[in-house]
Formats: C-alpha cells, sequence, structure tokens
C-alpha cells in the first residue's frame, strides 16, 4: 500500500506566495498559487496510490482533491507539520509539496506501487530543491522522527534533511532537482520550463496585464 500525500495551503490573498509582491498584486499571487496547486494535484492524478492525502492548511479544499482524504494540518513549525504526517501513515509514503507546477508523473511513477522487494535498494526517496529545500520526501517505512527538528526554509534544508536520513541508514533514491516558486523570478523561470501549463498561462496573463 503506498500513500501519497501532498501538503497545502489554501490560496487566498496575502496568505499564499507573498513574495511575488510586488511584482503580483496579492490576489494574482493567490491565483498563481491556485493555478500551482491545481497542476501538482492533474500531474499526480493518474499514479496509482492506494491512498490519498491532503495535509490541508485551510477551510475549502481545491477542486481536484476530490479523491484524497483532506486532514488539517497539525499545529507548529513547517517540520512539526510534516513529521505529524508521516507518524499518521503506515507503508511507503511519498510526499509533494504545491510549489513545483513544473512536476510530471514520470518523476514519481516508480514508486506507485513502492517497489516490495527491500533489496530494491530504496528505502528513502528525496526530490531536492534548487533553492536549497526539497520537493518531494519519500519513506518505505514513515518516521516523523527524521523530520522533526530539521530547520525549514533555509538554503540548508536539503542537506540537512538529507543527512538526517544518511544517518539513519538505508538506500536513498534522488530525484531530479526541481525550483520551487517562490519568488517573480523562480515563476517566470518555471513558467518557461512548463509553459503548457495552467501555471505558466496565468502568469503569462498577469504579465501581460500588468505590461
Amino acid at each position: 500500500m503506498t500513500t501519497l500525500v501532498v501538503i497545502a495551503k489554501e490560496c487566498l490573498p496575502g496568505r499564499v506566495k507573498t513574495r511575488l509582491h510586488p511584482a503580483l498584486s496579492y490576489e494574482q499571487a493567490a491565483e498563481a498559487a491556485s493555478a500551482a496547486l491545481a497542476d501538482t494535484l492533474a500531474a499526480l492524478a493518474g499514479l496509482p496510490a492506494d491512498r490519498r492525502i491532503l495535509a490541508f492548511d485551510g477551510i475549502v479544499p481545491p477542486i481536484g482533491s476530490e479523491p484524497y482524504d483532506v486532514i488539517p494540518q497539525s499545529a507548529g513549525d513547517l517540520d512539526e507539520r510534516l513529521a505529524a504526517v508521516f507518524d499518521e501513515v503506515e507503508g511507503p509514503t511519498v510526499l509533494v509539496g504545491m510549489d513545483t507546477p513544473q512536476l510530471r508523473p514520470e518523476h514519481l511513477a516508480p514508486f506507485f506501487p513502492w517497489p516490495a522487494a527491500r533489496d530494491d535498494g530504496t528505502d528513502f526517496v528525496f526530490g531536492p530543491a534548487l533553492d536549497g529545500g526539497f520537493w518531494c520526501l519519500g519513506m518505505r517505512e514513515p518516521r516523523g522522527e527524521l523530520i522533526r527538528g530539521v530547520p525549514m526554509s533555509r538554503d540548508d534544508t536539503g542537506v540537512r534533511q538529507l543527512h538526517r536520513l544518511s544517518e539513519a541508514g538505508g538506500g536513498i533514491r534522488m530525484l531530479p532537482p526541481l525550483m520551487d516558486v517562490d519568488t517573480i523570478f523562480e515563476a517566470r523561470a518555471v513558467a518557461a520550463l512548463a509553459p503548457e501549463t495552467r501555471f505558466a498561462v496565468a502568469l503569462r496573463s498577469m504579465i501581460g496585464a500588468a505590461a
């Protein structure tokens, strides 16, 4: 049984992607975040996950999350919230965020279902982000303790998390690095890499309107 987890925040103006301001208004930033989340859910839709969980900070779940068990994020910093998810699930689990609209199904397809044989060498899956964080984290045997205490949203977050996994022992399967969308520079770069996405279409419309 392989579980797919998406961690996301309700896309409300002033609550998401605030670093896209002032290049975008807070309303536009929220629209861009909503498009990125929609792209993420669409990319994951075809994966044969046994269970889907949306760890959600908000009230109204996004369109496309209907197949997901929507659970509220726990209190605390991001490491605590991620750890809480991994403490609640059983069996191989893969978690992704909502900040990489360029995500493609083939990035994660080898883990759905997760290879059953332990001798395949994969106990952890790790997708580094170009800003120093990570866009994906998977564990054959979920353990929140392997996340709790890792400082998040820093340029060394990924290195620290990877070191924590290495200390735990077992094989680590590295995924391609992806760029998170936080700044307008990153937004433009991701839109150029994946021009067909909802995110890219929305961004082009906003930038064109502003011009």
